[in-house]
């Protein structure tokens, strides 16, 4: 009989279904800012979310009509309430309003100290309305040593440094990097109030600016869209493995709720964006099932390429596969490091782990294969990848430097998936792999443990697909698709009719540009 967990056992020791993130900030009646669209932000995220009222706040899509501040006793009660209870994993603290509200939080995190504390300092609504008293801007400043991120409009930076707010990009930065130094924090700097088509935002710390930029959306629906954003990141952090990465996929998603706002008709002035945008998405197939569907034509092609067809028939010449080889194990040098890009942006250990052995197989087994056949026949094949080995590894390699991490996985899942589809039919035509005299490549990629990584790589993906939005589910479904298209390319880029070009120079000046 298994014990039953008494009401005295540990809550901390059960690993949570989801991110618990709390909320400490004002209320907005209409549901676009403050802790209703904080809560929104979380869900949209796949966090427990959770909320402790700093001030009740009176307005709508046009403005603050009044503020009334509760007792700060009060908001002592909420916060001890919940963390006496509740394990808090992040938090996300927006609008305080008052001096006594600021250092009542700020007493609260140096008791509690949260994991991960994200600091939106609410000053000014995008309406213009100042939500923030004059004489609690020095309480705020000394909040943000309490901060992992602080996340300031441009006139809020300023603020916090006490200067006129940056009217250049340029400007920003060195005022975001004056106060990352300064404060020992890292700044999420946003550009929204730059005018020009672009909307760039950066992150910030003592060392390092990466920037992320995106087109502006020509839109009326942008309340809350601070509260929201970092709302976002707070819920992402904790399962993301840096500060980068959990903006990028933040900022992706929030210009798709951006971009969807106005359809919700929410009031007639500045609305709020539509938080779960990607909710469209949730009852989609999986994303597994409508891209083998996209590439039919693609898996189609593969079948009818002599070099295919000759690889399983053992016709194929040996110098046209010992060309081929080359460029595969060129291929998988770079793949490799795509594969442990995205083992560095999976949200858990097994993700982690599972693309961590990819690279590792790339290096240590597939690509060891090639080089010992290769020296086995006395080629020196030193020379460079060809056209076409060069657009499948720039493909990859931008997709992980810019993509998320979910268009990362679809990015490189034909090369499981379409192989091991491939790999399967050949091995079948094959007959015995023991006289074949390609049967140790045959072998690998047709073996059941390469099937069955391939099914892991399609279930992660399937995975990422069901918590993104619509926009971003059709940028991975059109690297999907773009990854099949250079397969066949690859697979395609030595003429097994013809005589094969001598050396990897040869093939490198004659190889097709990939699709």
């Amino acid at each position: 009989m298994s014990a039953v967990p008494g009401p005295t056992a540990s809550p901390a020791r059960v690993r949570p279904a989801r991110v618990r993130v709390l909320s400490v900030a004002g209320t907005d009646p209409t549901g676009g800012a403050g802790i209703h669209a904080d809560l929104k932000s979380f869900a949209a995220h796949g966090a427990y979310g959770m909320a402790v009222v700093t001030a009740l706040v009176a307005q709508n899509t046009h403005g603050v009509r009044a503020v009334h501040v509760p007792d700060v006793a009060f908001l002592r009660a909420q916060l001890d309430a919940v963390s006496d209870d509740v394990t808090v994993d992040a938090v996300k603290i927006g609008m305080l309003g008052t001096r006594a509200v600021a250092d009542e939080v700020a007493a609260w995190l140096a008791r509690t100290r949260p994991p991960v504390v994200v600091l939106d300092p609410v000053m000014v609504a995008t309406s213009g309305d100042r939500l923030l008293d004059r004489d609690a801007e020095e309480a705020v400043r000394r909040l943000v040593a309490h901060a992992d991120l602080v996340t300031p409009n441009l006139p809020e930076l300023g603020v916090l440094l006490g200067e006129p707010a940056a009217r250049t990009w340029r400007a920003a930065v060195d005022q975001a990097r004056r106060l990352a130094r300064a404060s020992a924090v890292t700044v999420l700097l946003k550009g929204g109030h730059l005018d020009g088509d672009a909307s760039p935002d950066a992150v910030v710390d003592a060392t390092t600016v990466v920037e992320l930029d995106a087109v502006r959306v020509a839109t009326t629906a942008t309340h809350g869209t601070g509260c929201s954003l970092s709302a976002a990141v707070a819920a992402l952090r904790p399962r993301r493995p840096d500060w980068v990465t959990a903006v990028r996929e933040a900022k992706a998603w929030l210009t798709g709720a951006i971009a969807a706002g106005e359809a919700l008709a929410v009031g007639s002035g500045r609305g709020p964006v539509d938080h779960l945008h990607h909710a469209a998405t949730l009852g989609a197939p999986p994303f597994g099932d409508e891209a083998w569907d996209a590439v039919a034509d693609v898996r189609a092609a593969c079948d009818d390429l002599p070099f295919v067809r000759a690889l399983a028939d053992g016709t194929l010449r040996t110098d046209a596969f010992e060309a081929y080889l080359h460029q595969d194990a060129l291929y998988l040098a770079a793949y490799s490091r795509v594969l442990a890009r995205a083992s560095e942006l999976a949200p858990d250990g097994a993700a982690q782990a599972f693309w961590a052995r990819g690279a590792s197989r790339c290096l240590d087994v597939e690509a060891e294969l090639h080089r010992d056949r290769l020296d086995r026949a006395g080629r020196a094949w030193g020379g460079p990848a060809s056209a076409v080995t060069t657009g499948y590894t720039d493909h990859l390699l931008a997709v992980g430097a810019r993509g998320s991490y979910a268009e990362l996985t679809a990015a490189v899942l034909p090369c499981y998936w379409l192989y091991a589809d491939i790999g399967a039919r050949v091995l079948a035509r094959a007959g015995d792999l023991g006289a074949h005299p390609y049967g140790d490549w045959i072998g690998t990629y047709g073996d059941p443990g390469f099937a069955a990584a391939a099914d892991e790589a399609r279930r992660l993906t399937d995975e990422a697909a069901r918590e993104v939005g619509a926009a971003t589910r059709a940028r991975m479904l059109a690297a999907f698709v773009r990854s099949c298209e250079h397969e066949v390319a690859f697979f395609d880029q030595v003429d097994a009719a013809a005589p094969a070009p001598r050396g990897p120079a040869a093939l490198a000046a004659a190889g097709r540009a990939a699709p």
